[in-house]
């Protein structure tokens, strides 16, 4: 009950990672198109239980209110709203000063995983992960041409073509 991509990109883990915690700069790296700007009055650095808002819209405009769940210093971060399915991403450094990035959309942890599984929210989410990898490469001048993409388990296998997620 997860979409994952990975790339490798050309910069640190503390590069990235100083991205990845600043809110501010998450409709910079969000592919999604749903992620419009960082509600004042939350930190300007995350860390493990920080809350933070975002203006958001699918369709129509709302906010929400994100809790950091997971948090390792430069490795990992994630986070989670009232649903609780999460939003991770891991960096992995290489020996060649380059970082393996895997962002994972995990409804796992959701309150009814099952309604998240039978929306359209997998297969956009898989497109929208593809492009914030992307982005966050854009960002940090480090894009590369390395990457991998999985659905449903997390089992690390390549995603060849599915149509829906976990076939």
């Amino acid at each position: 009950m997860r979409v994952s991509a990975t790339k490798v990109i050309s910069a640190s883990p503390e590069r990235i990672f100083t991205l990845l915690t600043d809110p501010g700069q998450h409709p910079l790296i969000d592919g999604t198109g749903s992620v419009l700007a960082v509600l004042p009055g939350g930190p300007e650095r995350l860390t493990l239980g920080a809350r933070f808002g975002m203006d958001m819209k699918i369709g129509a405009p709302y906010k929400i209110l994100n809790e950091v769940v997971e948090y390792d210093q430069d490795r990992l971060i994630a986070w989670r709203h009232f649903n609780g399915h999460r939003w991770r991403w891991q960096l992995r450094p290489l020996e060649d000063g380059t970082t393996e990035v895997t962002e994972t959309f995990d409804w796992s942890t959701a309150r009814i995983p099952l309604l998240i599984t039978l929306s359209r929210f997998p297969r956009r989410n898989a497109r929208g992960i593809e492009r914030s990898l992307d982005r966050l490469a854009d960002l940090v001048g480090g894009r590369t041409d390395l990457d991998r993409r999985t659905w449903g388990g997390g089992s690390g296998a390549p995603l060849r073509g599915s149509a829906r997620p976990g076939t």
